[in-house]
């Protein structure tokens, strides 16, 4: 609901805080290595999370326990998304693989796998019956999961981020060539392509505004940037700070970005942004 965020970091755990009053609320302890990615759930009742112990971890947010570990990734735990009724968690690792975990069966393995990269899978976002994946094989994979069907489209340079369009016609790739591309869902066509900042090393995020008018990326100069989505020309370059800004979140519905740099997140949002 966008009154909450999470962060994740190398000191091993997971913060949760009042991004509106800079209030950090609860820490999550039980990960043996580098946090890499979280979520929420719809109710703000669980959390998940992956990292580099392998494991992914289910998370009651009011008590600050751990509820349930899966174990059974080979590599690092890059990310982690949970489906909409928040009764199944998706883990992407640089194991190649794609894990669909159940939160409510006391079963040790996943309900399913998707083994279909060549190479490790950097991001992943869920739809309403849509599983989109970016890989380091260059590739961005959409699995329908009404149809059973998989759709590939082959970027060539690996993918850092990928995310649908508010309106779930399109699907925005970040890639280490320094270059965000806009694909058309159902064609893999490319709609537009938007360059600028720089992205050439690590795992960086890309964005869509609350409204689709903008896309956005993270930088590895310091900077965030937006390009118009329909022109591609640059309407703003933000100045975060020194080093590389990692990641990025739009409030669901309002003008107000968080962005994350080593060991700091600033918010970011309009004079006349009222909290809800």
């Amino acid at each position: 609901d966008g009154n909450y965020c999470l962060t994740c970091g190398s000191d091993k755990t997971l913060k949760l805080w009042n991004p509106h009053k800079g209030t950090a609320l609860r820490t999550y302890q039980g990960h043996g290595y580098e946090v890499l990615d979280a979520a929420g759930s719809f109710d703000n009742s669980q959390i998940c999370s992956g990292g580099a112990d392998k494991a992914v971890a289910l998370w009651d947010v009011t008590t600050g326990q751990v509820v349930r570990k899966y174990r059974g990734h080979a590599g690092k735990v890059n990310c982690v998304q949970f489906n909409e009724e928040a009764t199944v968690i998706v883990s992407g690792s640089i194991d190649s693989t794609v894990r669909c975990w159940d939160c409510r069966s006391r079963r040790p393995d996943p309900i399913q796998v998707l083994d279909e990269a060549k190479d490790g899978i950097s991001s992943l976002k869920l739809s309403g019956h849509e599983i989109l994946t970016g890989s380091v094989d260059g590739r961005v994979r959409r699995y329908d999961l009404r149809t059973g069907q998989l759709c590939s489209d082959y970027i060539g340079s690996p993918i850092t981020s990928v995310c649908f369009t508010k309106d779930g016609q399109c699907v925005l790739a970040a890639s280490l060539d320094s270059t965000l591309r806009l694909l058309d869902k159902d064609t893999g066509e490319l709609l537009g392509e938007y360059t600028g900042h720089r992205s050439t090393t690590y795992r960086l995020d890309c964005v869509l505004n609350e409204q689709d008018t903008h896309v956005g990326c993270a930088s590895e100069d310091g900077h965030v940037y937006f390009w118009d989505l329909v022109e591609g020309s640059l309407a703003l370059s933000l100045p975060v700070g020194q080093g590389v800004v990692q990641s990025l979140a739009f409030h669901p519905r309002l003008s107000c970005l968080l962005v994350a740099t080593q060991g700091q997140v600033t918010l970011w949002r309009e004079d006349t942004f009222e909290p809800e």
